[in-house]
């Protein structure tokens, strides 16, 4: 480790930070100033690291503020607690961090980066050019920031959310071990499918205009978005734009959680002696998960369909069209459509993953010069296109998954099998004849993503997640 410094210059530097940090000048750093300094140096969660400062251990007198003596008593406990966390990535202990240990560090996490992505983050602490980062510019750089163990380290540098616009999700959220014991990752779990309720409501008429175009709309009658929702409103008053919504909320939670623990064991077997997983074997076990998870919820997909296309009176309530299903049609018809539905998977989630790596990583080579984070409109803009694109590639699958679950309920339809049905839909309608709905689609993605970011976000504050940024699967 070059040059420490001795006590003498370690308080005038401290004494200096005190006073950028005191903005109001009066001889004490309370929660706010401590607060937006934080935020003023970026990274870390300013409300936890406030709070953690401004604490009954640094605090000797009750009145919610340090003078200058207890800030330095702070920041004496800070540099020893930093010093460990350098000495823990520090693992040939040569004085230096370098990129292959901080490799190293989230491979022991089970977190895989490239190359790129840790000279990324090394290259945000490296202010001599040296491509290594020694002890003052790690003190420097992490200072006043919430972090506690190794941990801590590696989360302030990852970053991932919970999107959700009512499709297919695809790969789970990546959770290191730390945050599944400190039960971080069911409030996470949570926050999402609280801001995926949020956003499937508010999105709710667009969705149930793509279901009606895809089952009613044909080449004869011409059915557009605005034909759509006026047959909509007279058939049923302007409250019929949000049938199918409750059972569309009410899935989100087994699902999710059948993806999570699926996805979790699927990653272990495949895993072996392997630290990390592959973009590749993610999108393997991301596929799997979501396989899995739409075998057992699958009934309730076929449920939404009907209570979405379901005429006024036609059903009491979810558990009348349950009972009128099994009565009418036998249990066979919950799972109507479930070959396209699984198949569908397999294409989503594969482009949605490859392009929002793709982007993703070609944004941070070409721009990002100065941090390994390329920030939350990136990453939306990123996830929002890699999902259009997933979307376009699946469509016609999830097309032919909505006929055949709606066309029991139909008079006058023809049962046909997921092939019959292709081929019906090509000779009568052509190509177009698969892609009827996807406008509404496309137009409730936007707000879908901007609904669920702005209420996932309040939903974490709320649970007192620390702030992360990204993506888990739009």
């Amino acid at each position: 480790m070059r040059g420490g410094p001795g006590e003498a210059e370690r308080r005038q530097r401290w004494g200096r930070l005190f006073e950028e940090l005191d903005s109001n000048k009066d001889g004490r750093v309370d929660i706010r100033e401590l607060r937006q300094g934080l935020a003023r140096l970026g990274g870390g969660d300013p409300d936890r690291g406030a709070q953690q400062g401004i604490s009954p251990e640094g605090d000797t007198d009750p009145d919610g503020g340090l003078d200058l003596e207890e800030f330095i008593l702070y920041l004496q406990e800070r540099e020893q607690r930093l010093l460990l966390l350098f000495h823990s990535l520090d693992r040939n202990q040569d004085g230096q961090i370098d990129v292959s240990e901080i490799q190293q560090s989230f491979r022991a996490l089970g977190i895989s980066i490239s190359l790129e992505q840790a000279e990324k983050i090394l290259h945000s602490m490296d202010r001599d050019g040296t491509m290594t980062i020694d002890w003052q510019e790690w003190r420097d750089h992490f200072l006043l920031h919430s972090l506690e163990n190794v941990e801590d380290v590696l989360y302030f540098w990852k970053h991932s959310t919970v999107l959700d616009i009512g499709e297919c999700l695809t790969v789970p959220d990546e959770f290191s071990e730390q945050e599944k014991l400190t039960g971080m990752w069911w409030k996470q779990l949570v926050a999402g499918a609280v801001a995926g309720a949020v956003s499937r409501t508010g999105t709710a008429p667009l969705d149930r205009l793509k279901v009606f175009m895809q089952v009613h709309a044909s080449k004869t009658n011409r059915l557009n978005i605005l034909g759509g929702l006026r047959s909509m409103i007279q058939e049923g008053g302007v409250h019929s734009l949000w049938r199918g919504n409750g059972i569309n909320v009410l899935k989100i939670a087994p699902e999710s959680a059948i993806k999570f623990m699926a996805y979790e064991q699927i990653k272990r077997a495949i895993r072996g002696q392997q630290e990390t997983l592959h973009v590749q074997e993610r999108f393997v076990a991301g596929s799997l998960a979501g396989a899995t998870a739409q075998t057992i919820i699958y009934p309730m997909e076929v449920l939404k369909t009907r209570l979405t296309l379901r005429r006024t009176g036609q059903y009491k309530g979810l558990l009348d069209c349950a009972w009128q299903i099994l009565e009418r049609e036998g249990p066979r018809a919950f799972y109507r459509g479930y070959l396209p539905n699984v198949l569908g998977i397999i294409p989503y989630a594969g482009i949605d993953l490859a392009v929002y790596e793709t982007l993703k990583n070609r944004w941070l080579q070409q721009y990002s010069h100065d941090s390994a984070d390329p920030g939350i409109l990136v990453l939306l803009a990123c996830g929002t296109i890699s999902s259009t694109c997933g979307q376009i590639a699946s469509y016609p699958l999830a097309l032919v998954r909505t006929r055949m679950q709606a066309q029991a309920s139909i008079e006058g339809a023809p049962q046909l099998s997921m092939l019959g049905l292709l081929r019906h839909i090509l000779s009568q309608e052509g190509v177009r004849g698969l892609y009827r709905g996807i406008a509404p689609n496309f137009m409730k993605v936007i707000p879908a993503v901007s609904i669920s970011y702005v209420v996932y976000e309040n939903m974490k504050q709320a649970l007192g997640v620390t702030s992360r940024a990204g993506k888990q699967a739009i």
